[in-house]
C-alpha cells in the first residue's frame, strides 16, 4: 500500500508544498487529518496520552511511533525508547526529530527484543483493523514482553456514529475502513479498529491478560493497562 501518512508526515517536517491529509470512510463524508496533529509537544497532548506517558516503565517500544512525539518526550525524560513504525519515510523523520533507537518494522513480523512496556497512542491499537486480528497481536505482544511488563493504548466506543442503530452486517461496528488521501494519491482502503470496553475486556481475558482502565473520558475513549495473568 502506497506510504501517504509517512509521505504526509515527511513533507510537512520538511517544509515541503503543503498538501491537506485527508482522511475517507465508509459511514460518512471525508475529514481532514491535520498534520501537525503528529508533532505534537507535551502542551497539547490530551490527557488520556499524558497518563500514559507517566504510566510507562522500563524499556518502552513505541508503537506506531509516527514523527515520534511520544519517543521524543520519553526520551527527554530518560527512558530507554524504541520508536517503531512501519515506514521507511516516517523513520527518517524520527531520526532526524533526534530519536536514538529506531526500528522500521512491520509490528507483526518484529520479535528480535523484548520491552517492559508497549505503547500505542492516538488509538495505536486500531492498526489491528478486526476482533480476530486484535487477538492475534494480543498474543504475538507476548513475544515482546519480558516478564511483568505491559501494554498501554487508548481506544473508544463509537457506537455513537451509528445514532443508535448498529449495523446488523456480521461484523463488528468498531471494525472500520480508512482510506488516506494526500496530493492527488490514494491508498488503498484498509480496516482500522475500534473497541468498546466490555469487548476489549473479553478479548484480553481470553487471551490471557488483566485489564486495567486507567482514565475514560465523555467521548468514550479510554485508556487501558493490560499484563499478563
Amino acid at each position: 500500500m502506497k506510504d501517504i501518512l509517512g509521505q504526509a508526515i515527511h513533507d510537512h517536517y520538511y517544509k515541503k508544498p503543503k498538501h491537506k491529509l485527508w482522511i475517507n470512510n465508509q459511514y460518512g463524508p471525508k475529514e481532514e487529518m491535520p498534520i501537525d496533529i503528529y508533532f505534537r509537544d507535551e502542551d497539547d497532548m490530551p490527557d488520556i496520552e499524558w497518563l500514559a506517558l507517566n504510566e510507562c516503565r522500563g524499556e518502552v517500544l513505541d508503537i506506531g511511533a509516527g514523527a515520534g512525539s511520544h519517543a521524543l518526550l520519553l526520551q527527554e525524560r530518560g527512558f530507554d525508547v524504541t520508536a517503531l513504525d512501519i515506514s521507511v519515510l516516517a523513520s527518517e523523520v524520527l531520526k532526524a526529530r533526534g530519536v536514538n533507537k529506531i526500528i522500521t518494522a512491520d509490528i507483526f513480523e518484529y520479535q528480535e527484543q523484548k520491552f517492559d512496556t508497549l505503547l500505542l497512542l492516538m488509538n495505536g491499537i486500531g492498526l489491528t483493523g478486526t476482533l480476530l486480528n486484535l487477538k492475534t497481536f494480543l498474543q504475538h505482544a507476548k513475544l515482546l514482553l519480558h516478564k511483568g511488563g505491559q501494554l498501554l493504548f487508548d481506544s473508544s466506543d463509537i457506537a455513537y456514529l451509528y445514532e443508535g442503530k448498529l449495523p446488523d452486517n456480521g461484523r463488528y461496528y468498531g471494525e472500520i475502513q480508512y482510506q488516506y488521501q494526500y496530493h492527488q494519491q490514494k491508498t488503498d482502503w484498509f480496516p482500522w479498529l475500534y473497541a468498546d470496553e466490555n469487548t476489549l475486556a473479553a478479548i484480553a481475558d481470553e487471551m490471557g491478560y488483566n485489564m486495567e482502565v486507567l482514565l475514560e473520558d465523555e467521548y468514550k475513549q479510554y485508556l487501558v493497562r493490560l499484563t499478563l495473568k
